[in-house]
């Protein structure tokens, strides 16, 4: 983590481009004012949270090749906030400009498949899986790895969108109606002891590092908590982090990266299997804005910037909730708790199932296990 700024760091002043008008641009958009630079939102969404906080704003699709390219030539570098952005759309402004982290990791990221294949070509341990394209291959598919399992479409799906769970074969063609036959990839179901996760950041220079592991709860299909550090053996961590590298690594990566694991087992017998990657911040490393000196929407502003990297040591032990939904009625009461630090993301539709904030609660740093 000893990287220095080199000629290609932006001064202060500088344009930071951001494609993505949500929550995680509006952060990043923070983070970047702190450090003096502008910022430039592009999002077609006019009610978008981030154009309250950014210098300028552009509303456009992200398929409006004349938009994108204005865009590119207004700004010094472009960055995004989430991975669904056609690849062409980040190919066409890496021809005008610098687009950090590159088109390549939104290919990777942004389909099922090729995310699998690529981890298990790089030695990365993951769960069987199997391509499927039609109800005929998920029969197939079904007998080579067994039920339980999911089926998520290659493409698009969050927050358990766009998947089936399939219990036992005679569940194959309702759970391919279900995804509305899109191509998909078949996964076995991991008994997996619980859920962690790695912020990971890599600079120009190609100097890493990385958060301490995160242990996440999900409710329906959404994270409900991430906690700092996870109550993992000192080497499944160790494996874990290592394994983020790893993955920037063969990416070139720039920017920061989350990685989402499973651990199976438990103590001595705890092992890893990742399940996805996000090139881009991530909801799990939230609680590094108020237990950390520098933040995760920090380091992606430096390293996109090439900035040197800031430290990922934490001060404190922290549990970030999410408000979801209606939950951001409490801030009177989340303001006023002592060691809580609430954020509210500014989104001016309550929905149900809508991330509308998160609250982090901060305790003295306990012993390692």
């Amino acid at each position: 983590m000893a990287e220095t700024a080199g000629e290609e760091a932006l001064k202060p002043g500088a344009t930071i481009g951001i494609l993505g008008g949500g929550q995680l641009g509006r952060m990043l958009a923070n983070a970047a004012a702190e450090l003096g630079f502008r910022t430039h939102i592009f999002c077609p969404d006019p009610d978008s949270p981030a154009f309250d906080v950014a210098a300028h704003a552009t509303i456009a699709d992200y398929d409006d090749e004349a938009a994108l390219k204005a865009f590119a030539e207004a700004v010094d570098v472009v960055t995004y906030e989430f991975e669904n952005i056609d690849v062409a759309a980040a190919e066409l402004l890496a021809a005008h400009g610098k687009v950090r982290p590159g088109p390549r990791a939104l290919a990777v990221a942004q389909d099922r498949l090729t995310e699998k294949d690529f981890l298990s070509q790089i030695g990365v341990p993951v769960g069987a899986y199997r391509p499927v394209a039609s109800e005929a291959e998920l029969a197939a598919a079904l007998k080579e790895i067994g039920a339980p399992a999911i089926l998520k479409t290659r493409r698009f799906g969050y927050d358990g969108k766009g998947q089936a769970r399939i219990e036992a074969p005679e569940e194959a063609g309702e759970a391919f109606a279900a995804i509305g036959g899109a191509p998909a990839i078949l996964e076995v179901l991991v008994p997996f002891a619980r859920e962690v996760s790695v912020i990971g950041v890599r600079g120009l220079a190609g100097a890493s590092a990385v958060y301490d592991v995160t242990e996440n709860v999900h409710r329906h299909h959404i994270l409900h908590t991430s906690s700092a550090p996870a109550a993992i053996a000192p080497q499944t961590a160790e494996a874990a982090r290592q394994i983020a590298v790893s993955v920037m690594d063969a990416l070139d990566y720039v920017g920061v990266i989350g990685v989402e694991f499973f651990v199976l087992g438990e103590g001595a017998g705890e092992r890893l299997l990742v399940n996805e990657i996000a090139p881009r911040v991530h909801n799990s490393g939230h609680w590094t804005q108020d237990g950390c000196t520098c933040s995760q929407f920090q380091n992606h502003i430096r390293a996109v910037a090439g900035w040197p990297l800031g430290t990922t040591e934490r001060h404190s032990d922290a549990v970030m909730t999410n408000l979801i939904g209606e939950e951001t009625g409490q801030w009177a009461q989340l303001a006023g708790e002592a060691g809580a630090c609430l954020h509210l993301y500014g989104k001016r539709e309550m929905r149900p199932g809508r991330k509308m904030g998160h609250v982090t609660r901060l305790s003295p740093l306990r012993p390692a296990r």
